[in-house]
């Protein structure tokens, strides 16, 4: 108890007695001053008790708080020191691995200082057996490109949008026979390329007729040409069967025919990717079964 509760105590019992001395006496208002002085001494007595519970309830809840972190920083050290062990032994052993691989090393560079001779060799073998094969495969491909006609140049500015009409008509009547309808659309009336126009006739007819041979049923191929930066980007699609995203990969390869085979010698979309590939262009197709064909073109206007 502090000394202002033990104060307030004795003004209590004080103040009690002088209310009886003033009850014995029978002194009305001597009764009602020091019952009073009595019930407000009790009050601060009261109120002094309520302050120092409180600041015991602090004080016991300061050192629950500082008990709870010395027990958390006790766990920490404990996990930092079981870290620390585990970091150890892995060093430890990463050592004794880096020994033996160090001696591994040094064994396989005595293996290799007497192979490096027949192994230099045999890269030289592999090396020129691609080259041929690149050079060869170069022809093969430089053999499927159409002649360029006397009267044209292989590089003239020609407007691709007309040759991709005239091809259009010249395969309208096999299209209708076929019930397939093709559509050409063009953000633009013009959009030049430098290449043969015979060349690019070829490239649309053989996509077209491909096209048109492999739907095998009535539908509609929609060709979109536009032009982005400089570069030239034709989309040929159709609704037919498609193929498997297994065949689409191969479908530009020599004399390469799907499941979906017929008549012909399939040099069609080969040819066509030798002439996108000797312009400098891109191709590919994209083609799920039941989802119908699309082709893919990129060319350089220049």
């Amino acid at each position: 108890m502090s000394n202002g509760q033990k104060t307030l105590l004795g003004c209590s019992i004080l103040s009690y007695l002088l209310v009886l001395y003033s009850f014995f006496r029978f002194d009305l208002w001597l009764i009602l001053i020091f019952f009073i002085i009595h019930s407000l001494v009790l009050l601060s007595l009261a109120y002094l008790f309520w302050r120092s519970n409180l600041e015991d309830n602090d004080l016991i809840e300061q050192q629950a708080k500082y008990q709870k972190r010395a027990i958390e920083n006790e766990k920490r050290a404990e996990e930092l020191n079981d870290k620390l062990a585990a970091q150890t032994r892995l060093t430890a052993a990463k050592d004794a691995e880096m020994s033996t691989a160090r001696s591994r090393i040094s064994e396989l560079e005595q293996q290799v200082s007497g192979l490096q001779n027949t192994q230099l060799e045999r890269a030289i073998e592999v090396q020129t057996i691609l080259a041929d094969r690149e050079e060869a495969e170069s022809r093969e491909y430089e053999a499927l490109l159409p002649p360029i006609e006397p009267d044209e140049s292989p590089n003239e500015t020609i407007n691709i949008l007309q040759i991709a009409q005239d091809t259009i008509s010249e395969l309208s009547a096999f299209a209708d026979a076929a019930e397939i309808k093709i559509v050409l659309s063009a953000p633009e009336n013009d959009l030049l390329v430098k290449a043969s126009k015979g060349r690019l006739r070829i490239l649309f007819r053989n996509i077209i007729d491909n096209s048109i041979k492999y739907m095998r049923r009535s539908g509609t191929l929609i060709i979109t040409i536009s032009n982005i930066g400089d570069d030239i980007f034709i989309v040929l699609k159709d609704n037919g069967n498609g193929l498997s995203e297994h065949e689409t990969k191969h479908i530009f390869e020599l004399n390469y025919q799907g499941s979906n085979r017929i008549s012909g010698n399939g040099l069609g979309l080969t040819q066509a990717k030798a002439i996108v590939d000797y312009y400098g262009g891109s191709i590919y197709a994209k083609s799920m079964i039941g989802r119908g064909m699309g082709i893919y073109i990129q060319l350089p206007t220049t």
